[in-house]
């Protein structure tokens, strides 16, 4: 850190920023990770489909008959 003084104030802000841009990427990888990364509107989304698909043969069988 005692060369850190020398740097000019831009060159400050940049190492500072680039730290902490470092530091919120790593946290949110890291929380991602640990709550398993699974996105549950898209499982949501899935499972209505796979439920919609399933019962659409039996509603345009109703149809015909009638």
């Amino acid at each position: 850190m005692a060369g850190f003084g020398s740097l000019a104030p831009k060159t400050k802000n940049l190492v500072v920023a680039g730290g902490l841009t470092g530091f919120v990427f790593g946290v949110y990888f890291y929380t991602m990770r640990a709550v398993g990364g699974s996105d549950e509107l898209q499982v949501a989304i899935d499972k209505f489909e796979s439920k919609k698909v399933s019962n659409e043969p039996d509603s345009n069988l109703a149809s015909k008959i009638n």
